[in-house]
């Protein structure tokens, strides 16, 4: 693998209205995610269709993994792209599970690490380390992941990951129109089981998470192969305002139909729009930026949720001070995530994928 190979997979263009969604989409599952203490009936919540964000991420995943590799993994080899792969994800896979133990053991507000023995705890934590699925700690939900929630989905996105670097980028188009449209068939079975497409993140819904993942991964990455990009003047605004919508629509009888639709055929539109949208030079940097913060964001802000429900379930605050807690709270996880990513997150990715490049440089002179 050359130099110029590595450095090239860290500076190929990014489409940045893309990014800018992706980082709304990040904030929408926070916020979901403060909501649904509140409202434990989904359909009294505003934001009661947040979680779809996860299925926007995946489809947003296919298509830059497609535009990222199709025309390069073949030279760079599966081993290098499982590389840069876990340079990308893996730090904050970490961060995130280290804030999660100290918040399940220091919660000031709440939860019972002395019911659980030492024991159980390290297995979860290295579990939680590791991206295995282990589901047993009652105080966390029973998460497939009990120190940090939001993880479930980088575990099929590795799946996911996996099965494109073995099958995916050597299909014919042809070959991935006819799976995606059994992941959609898929999918829609789920939904139509349990009336949503909230699951994947528990044990008993592992499975759903399978489909999720199957179906917008697959979309995203057709839609890059097959070139449905639409130039467009919506611009990022225009974008975001329409992304939102799909999050605040009402939580209903109707889930098994609202949200396939959604999932099969919105959130698709929105990336074809996405990449083919002009966007403004006045907020780029936003764009940029909200990129940027999106992945640290998601990964590093369930430990807080832990301590805000129970601290929810035993103080009972009002609406004024309820909402006070909640803003204060997104102000403040979006200053950790930006510190993580600055201190942490990016100063470690650089060295790890330096190391590749002086590996790159010193295979090439053997």
């Amino acid at each position: 693998m050359s130099t110029s190979t590595v450095t090239n997979l860290q500076t190929k263009k990014h489409f940045e209205i893309l990014d800018g969604l992706r980082g709304l989409a990040a904030l929408a599952v926070v916020v979901f995610h403060f909501m649904e203490w509140v409202y434990t009936d989904p359909s009294k919540n505003f934001i009661g269709h947040g979680f779809l964000a996860v299925d926007f991420f995946f489809c947003l995943s296919g298509f830059v993994i497609g535009y990222a590799y199709d025309d390069r993994i073949a030279k760079i080899g599966i081993l290098e792209f499982f590389k840069s792969r876990i340079i990308r994800l893996h730090p904050l896979v970490i961060a995130g599970s280290v804030l999660g133990l100290l918040a399940f053991l220091f919660d000031p507000f709440g939860g019972h690490p002395e019911l659980y023995s030492t024991g159980k705890i390290v297995l979860a934590f290295i579990c939680s380390l590791l991206m295995i699925p282990l589901p047993v700690i009652a105080d966390r939900g029973f998460n497939l992941f009990s120190f940090n929630a939001p993880s479930w989905s980088l575990f099929w996105e590795y799946i996911a990951n996996i099965v494109y670097a073995l099958v995916l980028y050597r299909l014919k188009r042809s070959f991935l129109l006819l799976l995606t449209v059994i992941s959609a068939v898929a999918l829609c079975l789920v939904c139509y089981r349990s009336n949503n497409l909230l699951g994947g993140w528990s044990g008993p819904t592992f499975w759903d998470g399978s489909a999720r993942i199957s179906y917008s991964f697959l979309a995203g990455l057709l839609i890059y192969r097959s070139n449905w990009i639409i130039k467009n003047k919506v611009g990022f605004s225009g974008l975001a305002i329409l992304l939102f919508l799909a999050f605040i629509s009402p939580f209903s009888k109707w889930n098994w139909l609202s949200e396939p639709l959604i999932v099969l055929f919105y959130f698709p539109l929105l990336v074809a729009l996405g990449a083919g949208a002009m966007l403004t030079p006045g907020l780029k940097k936003l764009c940029i930026f909200s990129g940027k913060i999106s992945y640290p964001l998601y990964m590093t802000h369930y430990a807080a949720l832990w301590m805000f429900g129970n601290y929810y379930t035993s103080h009972k605050p009002g609406t004024m001070q309820l909402t006070i807690i909640i803003v204060t709270a997104l102000v403040l996880l979006v200053g950790l995530a930006y510190g993580v990513m600055v201190l942490y997150d990016i100063p470690l990715r650089k060295y790890l994928n330096n190391k590749r490049i002086k590996a790159a440089e010193n295979l090439k002179r053997s």
